[in-house]
């Protein structure tokens, strides 16, 4: 599979040169917007290629193509010819996405016609005045010299000339490493970002993920919580427990509840909520450290284990009691708990390192032991769990377990006959309700499979 990523890198010279072909550039994509709009006619049964070539054709000049509908060059002298293509491109693309949402509306409005009931949505409309950023073509419009130097094309005093540019190289580098070793460079783009100028510079590699037999694979189980982070456990095929960790960030935790105390108490003597910039960007950077230093140390347990897949649980928004006790404190928890941020950052930096990612049924992790003596019952922190024998277990640890457990339950039962499933089930009964699968329903399955 391909990887792709990003660098952000900051243009250290030239802060307003920039300024004029930002604004020539959009005025061009205005240009063929227009353009595009008039003569979508005859531009929709087109194939890409086609329609790019057909609005080339009315608006640019050639030896051979003398008689044009449009004169682009008039108003756009000498503008190079790979950004023509890239505008007409990018405005072909803003057409055929505003008619199929006109076509959309059509749709919705006849079916409230039919059913008799009122429709409001407004009819889709057109940005004639866009604000789009340039890709800058290699050899065309970008140089590069070296990390850190280049040469671009720009318009300046009314003409296109090339400058040489430095920009920052932070972005490049993680700690003494150069992030993108393997990878192929793709031409960057020219962003603005309120004063500052940036190039985007998008790095592809491609990854073979592993392809382990099931019976050799190691899984890592990731129970996300509020107390803990992330407790992860590496469990293998035969629902041994190979290793386990806790990953937690207990002062950045502590300086974000202290941060988020501060801002209630600033809403309290101002009555806005929303404008307190120094308050928010602490919070959101305190949450950002938090969930890239819970990735990390995921990705570095599985690594270290040499881990095959690493499975998570599916999660979406919970659901509090209204009168249940401690339900607002919860509430205010969950409000900065980035759990999808977190799994959607590990399944994207797992599959660079060749491993793969995978989701299993949440219900029931937490709430079955995972030694198969049934419901548990939690301590008043919520943190220790007391099994029905009698026996005292780290709740999260105990989820863990059954969240790498079910992933091999799974994969063992789904290509069964369903002749062979219910023979399975009638001899280990747990395996009938997927709610209450846990490690020990995978060791007991294991034996009979």
């Amino acid at each position: 599979m391909k990887i792709v990523k990003t660098a952000k890198l900051k243009i250290l010279t030239h802060t307003k040169t920039f300024d004029e072909t930002i604004e020539i550039y959009n005025s061009a994509l205005s240009f063929y917007i227009l353009v595009c709009e008039k003569e979508y006619v005859d531009l929709k049964n087109k194939k890409s290629k086609e329609k790019i070539n057909y609005i080339e054709s009315l608006t640019h000049k050639t030896a051979k193509n003398r008689e044009i509908k449009y004169d682009f060059d008039e108003d756009f002298y000498k503008f190079p010819s790979y950004l023509r293509r890239a505008v007409i491109m990018e405005a072909i693309g803003v057409i055929d996405s505003h008619f199929s949402r006109v076509k959309n509306w059509e749709e919705k409005k006849e079916k409230a016609k039919i059913k008799g009931k009122k429709f409001y949505e407004k009819l889709p409309t057109i940005n004639y005045k866009p604000n789009s950023f340039p890709t800058l073509y290699k050899c065309n419009m970008w140089k590069k010299i070296e990390d850190g130097k280049a040469q671009i094309k720009v318009f300046k005093n009314n003409d296109w000339v090339w400058i040489d540019i430095n920009y920052s190289t932070k972005s490049l580098k993680s700690g003494q490493n150069y992030r993108f070793l393997n990878f192929k460079e793709q031409n960057p783009t020219l962003i603005k970002k309120g004063k500052k100028y940036f190039l985007h510079i998008s790095y592809e590699i491609t990854v073979k993920l592993n392809s382990t037999p099931l019976k050799k694979q190691k899984v890592i189980g990731v129970d996300l919580g509020l107390t803990n982070s992330a407790v992860c456990s590496c469990i293998d095929y035969d629902g041994t427990v190979l290793d386990r960790v806790f990953i937690n960030q207990s002062k950045e935790k502590d300086q974000l509840s202290h941060r988020v105390n501060k801002l209630s108490k600033a809403k309290g003597k101002s009555g806005t909520f929303n404008k307190k910039p120094n308050h928010w960007r602490r919070i959101n950077n305190l949450q950002k450290f938090i969930v890239q230093d819970t990735v990390d140390k995921i990705i570095n347990f599985a690594i270290k284990n040499e881990a095959d897949i690493i499975v998570f649980e599916y999660l979406g928004k919970m659901r509090l009691p209204k009168n249940s006790y401690g339900a607002k404190r919860l509430r205010g928890k969950l409000q900065f708990w980035a759990k999808l941020k977190i799994q959607q950052k590990v399944g994207e930096k797992a599959h660079s390192f060749g491993i793969r990612y995978s989701r299993v049924l949440a219900r029931g992790t937490s709430m079955y032991a995972y030694d198969g003596s049934g419901l548990l019952t939690r301590n008043y922190k919520k943190d220790i769990a007391i099994f029905t024998n009698g026996k005292k277990y780290h709740c999260d640890l105990s989820a863990s377990y059954n969240i790498g457990s079910r992933y091999f339950t799974r994969a063992i039962l789904k290509p069964l006959s369903e002749k062979s499933r219910l023979q399975v089930e009638a001899k280990v009964p747990q395996l009938v309700d997927r709610t209450s699968h846990t490690l020990f329903s995978l060791i007991k399955l294991r034996e009979v499979a």
